[in-house]
């Protein structure tokens, strides 16, 4: 797919939380002596944080890099999978907060960990479209898991921003996207159940390899392309061995594909997780690199994404916060400080 206008990323701004917890202190409270699989640790939201919080951290660092007055943007989009509102949206919130109130569209999107993405194909096509010149999509969330359940181990919390204009103010070029969406039960949760529960055995095969690999191929082939044409690759990161395994599926380098990284230091921050990657690439990324950037949600669907980064990245990028900053600023907590900040076992007033 792609628009009839040029568009592409004119900002962008990522957000991840200071605090971390390893997964061996998790091991330590509820498997005392037993192996926890991936060695990792994930950040933690403090206990003034949640998933409005971190969105707005991001965005603010969006509408720095892009350089475009809030005001101007006419759709604030975001996707999450932890909104701290059943019935009120996150996202008018957000909007208020950078100031692009209110002449603007605003509208929370799901779709479990691709909710960011998906919200990112509809900034595309609205700005494509000339119904508006700016368009923000958000990914943003906190970890949600059973106390003791494996996803404790390692899923996390952050947020990221994308802001869709015209592609001459672009800092990456889009040049296709592809959609790729199946029935396939691997995680949910149903309405007032607290936590997700997973379809274990749909999880790998059925559910993360085949759609990611089905967008992929699908995109490059639209486009004509081959891994060998693109500079880097970021697969959604759940854990740090799925998104090296399927890029070689693909038929990437090791050295092509955007480490895990991210899964490793932060957890899996579900709707962000593949936003993360993606604007850590961009932190990275030279003038003329060309980025595939591959989502997942369970449920399941994937979106594919190609961008060719232009010179204005090597002016834009910097002055906000870039995604290695985030991480290197990282303070450990305990198993009962994180419980206290998340409200594991019951909220306390903080």
């Amino acid at each position: 797919m792609k628009p009839k206008r040029d568009v592409g990323i004119v900002g962008y701004g990522a957000y991840v939380p200071r605090f971390r917890i390893t997964a061996a202190e998790v091991a330590r409270v509820w498997k005392p002596g037993q192996p926890f699989g991936l060695k990792t640790e994930k950040s933690v939201p403090g206990p003034d944080e949640d998933t409005v919080t971190i969105a707005i951290e991001a965005a603010r660092n969006a509408v720095y890099r892009a350089q475009v007055p809030p005001a101007e943007i006419k759709a604030v989009w975001v996707g999450t999978e932890s909104k701290p509102y059943a019935v009120k949206p996150t996202s008018t919130i957000v909007a208020e907060a950078i100031g692009a109130t209110p002449e603007v569209s605003a509208a929370d999107w799901e779709f479990a960990c691709k909710a960011g993405t998906e919200a990112l194909q509809a900034a595309i096509a609205l700005v494509g479209s000339e119904m508006a010149n700016y368009a923000m999509a958000i990914g943003a969330d906190v970890a949600q898991s059973r106390p003791g359940d494996p996803l404790e181990y390692n899923t996390g919390a952050g947020g990221a921003a994308f802001i869709v204009g015209p592609a001459a103010e672009s800092l990456a070029v889009l040049e296709g996207s592809y959609s790729y969406v199946t029935d396939t039960p691997d995680f949910f949760r149903r309405q007032l159940q607290e936590f997700p529960e997973h379809g274990h055995r749909f999880t790998g095969e059925p559910a993360y390899f085949k759609h990611i690999t089905g967008a992929a191929q699908a995109l490059m082939a639209e486009l004509g392309y081959g891994p060998q044409d693109f500079a880097m690759a970021v697969f959604h990161q759940p854990n740090v061995k799925f998104p090296e395994r399927v890029g070689q599926l693909l038929g990437f380098k090791k050295e092509q594909i955007m480490p895990g990284l991210l899964a490793g230091v932060i957890g899996n921050t579900y709707a962000a997780a593949t936003m993360l990657g993606f604007t850590a690439a961009l932190d990275t990324a030279k003038p003329g690199d060309r980025i595939l950037c591959v989502s997942y949600g369970s449920g399941a669907g994937s979106d594919a994404f190609s961008f060719v980064v232009t010179g204005a990245i090597t002016t834009r990028r910097d002055g906000a916060p870039k995604v290695q900053e985030y991480i290197a600023r990282k303070k450990m907590v305990d198993y009962a400080t994180y419980a206290r900040y998340t409200g594991r076992f019951g909220k306390q007033d903080t």
